[in-house]
């Protein structure tokens, strides 16, 4: 393992890993979550760092302090390598990891173009029904997937950078169509993190997104004594967004009038109704100040029967 290779992960459990099992190679870890909140597309710029940061401060009172420490700190040390042989992407198949890996490579094309630079990208296991996160791995398997991973040609760059664009652009209407047309990939995992993202549009039938819907019917369908209890099951459930309890707590608190009680968790007699597609609640909760990479979330609506996206016209 060449001490010229830079890593960068997805995120400390595996970047903690990595140095216990000594990697060699300098290592940066992503500290994001650019599948929420607003995202434009020159990752790294002045202007998307304050967009990231207001929107962490507004959503999860992350401080300033924090924020540099944390993010920009790291996102700083990743500038100042430039002299690795190869660059090495650590990331999984969840739409948490996609959209932060699609961000990396929209900044490496931009910033380290003709470098080499592969992937890792952890998902199936032979033998395992559950999709694997990096640190689930056993040593054998992480190892086996850094001497299989995979060399990212220009193109396969290029359409990564290409459809992080569609992911900042205003309208998710381009990136619903162009997303299945390339078959051949190397992203495996891409068209389903995708899919996921297209579903947390508000559903024409009640207003509420694909997660929403799940937290209430969680909870309708369990037996639940306290919040914690209800993220823990969500977090359980989960199967493609990859999401840490901060998100899902975050998710609960904007149902919180949907709920008569957390200790234990029940539905009120709206919230039951709302989920039976019998109310809708988007006037509700709409806000226009909500974003899903560059559009606004209720600027449009999921319609579950043709399984495309609307845009409301005002």
């Amino acid at each position: 393992m060449n001490s010229s290779i830079l890593h960068i992960t997805n995120g400390d459990s595996t970047t903690n890993y990595l140095k216990k099992l000594k990697f060699s190679g300098d290592i940066i870890t992503w500290r994001e979550m650019l599948c929420e909140g607003k995202t434009t597309a020159d990752v790294g710029s002045e202007v998307f760092w304050k967009h990231r940061f207001n929107f962490l401060k507004n959503s999860y009172s992350v401080s300033k302090k924090k924020f540099i420490d944390y993010t920009l700190k790291e996102y700083r040390s990743l500038c100042n390598k430039k002299e690795s042989n190869e660059i090495v992407l650590w990331f999984e198949h969840d739409l948490f990891c996609q959209i932060n890996m699609l961000a990396v490579l929209s900044w490496l094309k931009k910033h380290r173009k003709n470098y080499h630079i592969s992937l890792v990208c952890s998902g199936k296991i032979k033998g395992s029904k559950k999709l694997k996160g990096l640190p689930e791995l056993t040593e054998i398997q992480i190892k086996q997937h850094y001497k299989n991973r995979i060399d990212l040609s220009q193109d396969d760059i290029e359409y990564a950078d290409y459809i992080w664009q569609l992911y900042c652009a205003n309208s998710p209407l381009r990136l619903e169509v162009f997303y299945k047309l390339n078959t051949k990939s190397p992203f495996t995992y891409l068209a389903s993190a995708i899919e996921a993202h297209l579903l947390r549009f508000p559903s024409i039938n009640n207003g509420l997104n694909q997660i929403e819907n799940s937290i209430l019917k969680t909870t309708n369908s369990n037996t639940l004594q306290s919040k914690n209890q209800l993220i823990g099951k969500l977090l359980k459930n989960q199967e493609t967004h990859g999401f840490g309890d901060i998100q899902y707590e975050f998710s609960i608190n904007q149902l919180k009038n949907l709920f008569t009680s957390f200790n234990p968790v029940k539905l009120s007699k709206k919230g039951a109704k709302i989920l039976d597609n019998q109310m809708n609640f988007y006037s509700e909760i709409r806000n226009e100040n909500s974003y899903l990479g560059g559009a606004k979330k209720y600027s449009f609506l999921f319609n579950n029967q043709t399984e495309k996206l609307l845009q409301i016209t005002s």
